[in-house]
């Protein structure tokens, strides 16, 4: 599928990786409608932050995702949708399970029903590993077992098995990239590596930190752009779910001995027991099979292995490091 001549709308363009969807698009020469949050600051979120070049290119849709009349309206015209509007941190998920389920799935529906009544021709629709959970076997194929650990997980389910259901049931086109753990510049504080490095940045050397022995397959978000426009071009993604990542499994201990090796310091950890997720609810194991994006799309990971995360940490390092960037995080307070 040809996106270069279409009319492209990204949900969640306001957020951390379709903010730098929306660039490479932009930068890309595409048609590109944001779909941002709508709130009274007139606030467009980390595209608030793009190059004036960039931001001169781009038509803004300011509304919500759960309002399904905004979410119409956003989408007319346009001729190929990636959905990533949800609500995505995992413990506001157990002190707001409402929230996730208005958003994430309600959220979704709306796009669904909109893509089938305007006759969209595609919708990437952005799934998550922890729709896994605690992995069975590694490296992990599309085809294992679902399991919610959470209540952002279940929701994350439902909307993925949603947009399933429409394919099956309308012919709907629709593809599902499932990305792990992406990281780089931008990313919330609610995510471990940005929280180990703004600590580090401003002055910290003993660490508040959650879980040091879960595994992670962390994805560097050029890399996770990248998979979002490939899956968008083949069309033989059409009904399927495609894993994104990096094919390298790392422990959170190992993230914060690397980091503080990229910015040149030495740390002590001190368990935040706030930190901790719920016994049960904590995935211990995640690592991607990307078998099926090679051989459906040709894609594979530039920051991939044990030098590609490095390279990948000392790129997020330097840019949490500017002042200007590091001033807007608050690493003195736990982000849920």
């Amino acid at each position: 599928m040809d996106i270069k001549e279409k009319k492209l709308l990204v949900t969640g363009a306001d957020g951390f990786i379709g903010s730098h969807l929306t660039e490479e698009l932009v930068r890309r020469g595409y048609d590109v409608r944001a779909f941002v949050y709508y709130n009274s600051f007139n606030s467009w979120g980390w595209l608030d932050h793009s190059p004036e070049q960039v931001k001169k290119e781009i038509e803004i849709f300011q509304g919500d995702i759960r309002d399904p009349y905004g979410v119409k309206a956003a989408m007319r015209d346009c001729e190929l949708v990636f959905h990533l509007a949800a609500l995505i941190a995992i413990p506001y998920s157990y002190h707001s399970p409402d929230t996730y389920v208005d958003t994430n799935m309600k959220g979704t529906l709306n796009v669904l029903q909109a893509a089938r009544d305007l006759g969209v021709q595609k919708v990437v629709h952005t799934s998550t590993s922890e729709v896994y959970g605690t992995a069975k076997y590694v490296p992990i194929l599309e085809t294992h077992p679902l399991q919610a650990q959470s209540p952002y997980a279940a929701t994350k389910i439902a909307a993925d098995q949603l947009a399933l259901s429409f394919y099956r049931s309308f012919n709907t086109p629709v593809s599902i990239i499932r990305p792990f753990n992406t990281y780089g510049p931008r990313q919330s504080a609610r995510a471990v590596i940005p929280t180990i490095i703004t600590q580090i940045a401003k002055g910290e050397r003993k660490l508040k930190l959650g879980a040091l022995t879960p595994t992670r397959d962390f994805n560097y978000i050029d890399d996770t752009v990248r998979g979002f426009i490939e899956v968008a071009q083949s069309n033989a993604t059409i009904g399927e779910v495609v894993n994104v990542g990096s094919d390298f499994e790392v422990s959170i201990g190992e993230t914060v001995q690397t980091i503080a090796e990229v910015m040149g310091v030495k740390v002590e950890i001190e368990t935040d027991h706030e930190r901790l997720r719920p016994e049960k609810s904590e995935v211990e194991r995640l690592w991607a099979d990307i078998t099926k994006a090679k051989q459906l799309f040709a894609w594979k990971p530039n920051f991939s292995g044990k030098a590609g995360f490095k390279l990948g940490l000392q790129k997020t390092a330097e840019w949490f490091s500017n002042p200007a960037n590091l001033r807007l995080y608050k690493e003195d307070r736990y982000n849920i």
